[in-house]
């Protein structure tokens, strides 16, 4: 994408906050967008713990910019991206560095924080990854890399021609900081999944940062928790409907809250099968209100916005169902750890969602190359990007019903 002169960045800044009711520009906080990674931006870190340090402060109903990189801290921040990658490196201890954590001035452990998105400004590249990873890899095999193109309206690559993903920008973590209370329980119970076979992403050293705190030596290093999960400070919740216009609440654990945003997507579908959206670095701006009896946020977060962003991209679509059935002899991938002799015998399992989605998946997958053409590591790309995984029904035992959603627009020139 074209980049934008200095006088038109700042007319851009100040129309932002005047429409936002700041009142100049020296009213927003920028945070981060320093240094080749997230290790040497003074404005971001990789994990979670309560004695991050903040890497600024701003006031209720101030304007922050957040500059925030790709998932997995490759692409650098937006303004730097000048040249489109050929291949990435992948390294999972960098997952996910996210800008931030800013102190809220005003706000205590036991509020409440509503961070309002007002703009999301996307790099110039971006890239998915499918194949050996996400909801299903043991149906597709092999591993596989997109690289695109993007600007504000659309996203295109060569590796997937004939596709065009429309501008659906959203971040994947929008977080505070757990408390004292909140990281022992977190950590306790994700021991006990782990310690039962359970899939779950314990705290690791290996590109830690903050490095004093979380790296091989740090003061803190088998206590700070990965920010793969969401959890009920937010994190990596990876909903595409957080676009610019809708409000986050979220709980505040520790005084300032200390909010962190990253892992931008420039589209994504309901689901994020393969396991990575269209991942991009982008600059997000925001506003926060502290609220001193906002709504119980116990089992999560809560969102609101404009209705018009439920909608899908397109003025016709395609669906696949799923019920949960398999064939006898099989236990799908996230039930082997409950070692389950029933399991394997049953050729229908009672109300499960997973297998009901995966059922889903694996037939839109099928539809896509049928009919388009593209292999099935393709096709797991085009469904994480742009196929919406949407529940039908809960209440019609043993069946319960999952769609698939193909919008088929994306499909240019067919």
């Amino acid at each position: 994408m074209n980049k934008l002169s200095l006088p038109s960045l700042l007319a851009f800044l100040i129309g932002t906050l005047l429409s936002s009711g700041a009142g100049a520009a020296e009213d927003i906080v920028v945070v981060g967008g320093e240094g080749e990674d997230c290790i040497e931006d003074p404005g971001c870190v990789n994990r979670l713990h309560p004695d991050i340090p903040m890497a600024a402060r701003a006031r209720p109903e101030q304007t922050i910019l957040f500059r925030a990189r790709d998932a997995q801290d490759v692409l650098g921040a937006a303004a730097a991206q000048t040249t489109e990658p050929e291949t990435l490196s992948s390294d999972f201890g960098r997952v996910h560095p996210i800008t931030g954590p800013v102190y809220i001035e005003g706000a205590v452990a036991g509020d409440v924080l509503k961070v309002t998105l007002t703009n999301i400004d996307p790099g110039s590249y971006a890239y998915t990854y499918g194949g050996s990873s996400g909801f299903i890899p043991d149906l597709v095999e092999g591993q596989s890399l997109v690289i695109w193109r993007l600007n504000r309206n659309y996203a295109e690559s060569d590796d997937l021609p004939g596709i065009r993903i429309p501008n659906a920008s959203f971040p994947g973590v929008v977080t505070t900081l757990p408390g004292p209370n909140q990281l022992r329980i977190m950590l306790e119970r994700e021991q006990e999944l782990a310690d039962a076979g359970g899939r779950v992403s314990l705290p690791m050293t290996g590109g830690a940062d903050p490095v004093a705190l979380c790296g091989p030596n740090g003061t803190a290093s088998t206590e700070c928790l990965r920010t793969i999960p969401p959890r009920e400070h937010g994190g990596n919740m990876d909903i595409r409907y957080l676009k610019a216009g809708v409000s986050i609440y979220l709980p505040c654990f520790i005084d300032g809250c200390g909010l962190a945003i990253g892992d931008l997507h420039y589209a994504q579908g309901d689901g994020e099968v393969s396991g990575t959206a269209i991942e991009m670095s982008a600059d997000v701006w925001a506003t926060t209100e502290v609220l001193k009896d906002g709504p119980d946020l116990s089992r999560g977060p809560h969102y609101e916005g404009p209705a018009q962003l439920l909608d899908i991209p397109s003025r016709r679509f395609y669906a696949v169902t799923g019920i949960p059935v398999k064939d006898s002899g099989d236990v799908p991938p996230d039930m082997r750890y409950l070692n389950s002799d029933v399991v394997a015998g049953l050729e229908n399992l009672s109300n499960d969602i997973n297998l009901a989605a995966r059922n889903a998946i694996d037939g839109i997958i099928d539809y896509i190359t049928s009919t388009y053409g593209y292999n099935r590591q393709q096709a797991y790309v085009i469904a994480s990007v742009a196929v919406d995984i949407r529940i039908s029904q809960l209440v019609d035992a043993p069946n319960v019903g999952v769609t698939a959603l193909l919008p088929l627009d994306i499909f240019i020139g067919q």
